[in-house]
């Protein structure tokens, strides 16, 4: 498992990044699909999907693994901190992760999540 956010990307260098780390199924995690401004459009949901499946990259968006606002409200609250922006910052505040696990990955049954199998190429 890898996790990796759009800001930074350009929609081809994103998927360069996910065939990079042998990615066949992105979980998108957000709890709105979208992102803010032209430069990050390809980021959208209907856009990334597309692309996804262009590139064989299986796409499932799992809104019950999303941040809740008040997690999202401690990141934010970090980042003032620390003087970053969210599309700038490099790691996740420690309490937010904590609370992220606790509150999110532990309640969460993860079972019924199929990473597709890898494809082969003849020959």
């Amino acid at each position: 498992m890898v996790t990796v956010g759009v800001y930074g990307f350009g929609g081809e260098s994103f998927l360069r990044r996910l065939r990079q780390a042998d990615v066949r199924l992105l979980l998108d995690v957000r709890q709105r699909r979208g992102v803010r401004g032209a430069e990050y459009a390809w980021a959208n949901a209907r856009q990334l999907q597309a692309s996804l499946a262009r590139a064989r990259i299986a796409y499932e968006h799992h809104r019950e693994l999303a941040p809740t606002t008040e997690l999202r409200r401690i990141q934010y609250a970090e980042d003032d901190r620390q003087g970053v922006g969210k599309r700038s910052r490099r790691e996740l505040a420690a309490e937010y992760t904590r609370l992220y696990t606790t509150e999110i990955l532990d309640r969460v049954d993860l079972t019924p999540i199929e990473v597709p199998p890898v494809a082969r190429t003849p020959g």
